[in-house]
């Protein structure tokens, strides 16, 4: 299958597109830059120069391909809701490109558009759509362009990770850096779900090879794993005091990182991994966490 990916050379694209390969599909990679278009050529991709706000070029490259994987997001996080607007817009655009055909479209949202509440796992079958996170903006793009007779299918993301990013924690680790202290709200027991990026672009070839329309996956190799632990371990890497804050300073502390720090974002990946026969094999959150490296200047 000859499959347009974007965000072809970003920390999850970059997996899926050698995931893609591996498995003896043709891709035609996403980036904006000579040394991204390098990298795809280096493993043996093929290249389609576009930017997020070209919604044109992003069209073109989906009108070459047999399917569309989009993992491509701007992840200033100090413009979160932006961010989102940008991505329902390129989720329309693909969709109008794909619609009336049998060739797959893959987005990308986040484990909480499942959330059920009352502490409970988010799941597959449950879409939230009022959800609080402005990351809804993409499931709703992806049920209209369902709707309107396009092949959508969502791949939803925890914390996902390595020796290098894990996800939201990334930014938390520069937050607490900057703080000089590491802090979780209240006890500490909201959980976070967590999945190693190399599992992440496994799932995300299984959905295009074997998932279909309508269908929601949850990217999750672990559960639930309790903000304090997280805390913890980054205040060990980071040399600095942990502390625990009430949730009056939550704003104080974390800025636009509040609205995160106190989130239960535990989920379930039971229904995936038996529709899709996916089973996670990497490394745990907190296993990453103690084995990166926090010197000021790490990739981030």
């Amino acid at each position: 299958m000859r499959v347009f990916l974007t965000g072809a050379t970003g920390f999850i694209g970059s997996q899926v597109a050698r995931e893609l390969v591996g498995a003896g599909h043709a891709v035609l990679g996403m980036t904006r830059s000579d040394a991204g278009a390098a990298a795809l050529v280096a493993i043996g991709a093929d290249v389609h120069h576009a930017d997020l706000g070209d919604l044109e070029a992003m069209r073109a490259g989906a009108a070459q391909a047999d399917g569309v994987i989009h993992t491509a997001f701007d992840h200033d996080f100090s413009k979160y809701v932006a961010s989102c607007e940008q991505d329902r817009r390129v989720i329309e655009a693909l969709g109008a490109e794909l619609k009336d055909s049998n060739r797959p479209l893959i987005i990308t949202s986040a484990v909480g558009m499942g959330e059920r509440g009352k502490g409970e796992p988010a799941i597959e079958a449950v879409l939230n759509r009022d959800h609080p996170v402005p990351r809804i903006a993409s499931e709703l793009a992806g049920n209209d362009m369902l709707d309107a007779g396009v092949d959508v299918r969502v791949v939803r993301l925890p914390q996902v990770h390595d020796t290098m990013k894990q996800g939201l924690i990334a930014p938390y680790v520069e937050l607490c850096r900057s703080k000089g202290s590491v802090a979780y709200v209240d006890e500490g027991l909201n959980r976070w779900s967590a999945a190693p990026v190399a599992d992440v672009a496994r799932l995300f070839r299984l959905a295009l090879e074997t998932g279909q329309a309508g269908e929601r996956y949850n990217a999750v190799a672990e559960e639930g794993v309790p903000f304090r632990h997280i805390a913890e371990a980054v205040g060990q890497g980071l040399d600095r005091p942990v502390q625990r804050i009430i949730p009056e300073q939550a704003q104080d502390f974390f800025g636009w990182f509040a609205m995160f720090a106190e989130l239960d974002m535990s989920a379930s990946s039971d229904w995936t991994r038996a529709r899709l026969g996916w089973a996670p094999t990497g490394p745990g959150l907190i296993d990453d966490l103690e084995r990166m490296d926090y010197q000021p200047g790490r990739s981030s």
